[in-house]
């Protein structure tokens, strides 16, 4: 099975940028959007036949905004995380036989913090929603999580200490997501590899330079870690200040592991 998350940064540039050439190319079994900065009926995308489509679009125009493509029909889908409703778009949950698959794109701190209470909260909210899932079955979360979590995922860690995405507390909130269950795919396999990146600043000459940061996660139940089978970034696709990142994994081994969960919980 492949996954694909792409921060678009605007699905509607993005598109004039090449977006479709990578979405055939990829051919993935899921392939999440954020940010896709748009309202229904402002654009007609070409998925064909084999994918069953999910939007959750903010009250606020061109602003945030998820989607979800998928070659299998899930069994449900939710919109948010207590309630099914999100104002500003930022999650899909999709219900599939063997998992749960979680989109997101994480509230931004702001750059002079003004946003930092709401989005430790948001994640407090987020990390026991994932929790409440992973109890009933196995969960891939990805998209925009919108922090470097530690100083190999950005190019310049030392003078960027204490800013939007790189402080102390959002930081935190990262290693304790992982602490309660969960898995970075891409740590996973590639611990130590540096100069890795997943979103550059629109500043010239950064992203020639390389001068990135990894913000864009595939995040796994732990007990799913010996399904995976690889993590990518695809930093060489442009269209947006984000580039694709990608998990796959064996489907045989996530059935197994979502009935071995079944067998459990029934004892």
């Amino acid at each position: 099975m492949k996954l694909v998350s792409w921060n678009v940064n605007g699905l509607r540039a993005c598109v004039t940028k090449g977006f479709m050439d990578y979405f055939a190319a990829a051919d993935a079994d899921i392939f999440c959007l954020q940010e896709t900065k748009l309202q229904a009926g402002q654009i007609e995308l070409e998925l064909g036949e084999a994918y069953h489509a999910y939007w959750n679009y903010a009250e606020k125009k061109g602003y945030s905004g998820t989607a979800v493509f998928t070659k299998a029909e899930p069994l449900s889908v939710r919109y948010g995380m207590e309630e099914d409703y999100e104002p500003e778009g930022r999650m899909l949950t999709l219900e599939f036989e063997s998992f749960y698959l979680v989109n997101v794109y994480t509230p931004n701190a702001k750059r002079d913090l003004a946003r930092l209470d709401y989005r430790l909260e948001w994640e407090d909210r987020f990390r026991s929603y994932l929790v409440e899932l992973d109890a009933k079955k196995p969960v891939i979360v990805c998209g925009d999580l919108n922090v470097a979590h530690e100083e190999i995922d950005l190019k310049h860690p030392k003078p960027n200490m204490g800013n939007s995405g790189f402080t102390p507390e959002e930081r935190g909130r990262m290693t304790t997501l992982l602490e309660a269950g969960f898995v970075d795919s891409f740590r996973h396999f590639y611990p130590d590899r540096a100069d890795v990146y997943s979103w550059w600043s629109y500043m010239p000459k950064v992203r020639e330079r390389n001068v990135g940061w990894r913000i864009d996660y595939f995040l796994v139940s732990a007990r799913l870690a010996s399904a995976l089978t690889d993590a990518q970034i695809h930093c060489e696709v442009m269209g947006s200040d984000h580039c694709p990142v990608v998990l796959e994994l064996m489907d045989q081994a996530l059935t197994d592991q979502a009935l071995a969960d079944q067998s459990a919980a029934a004892q």
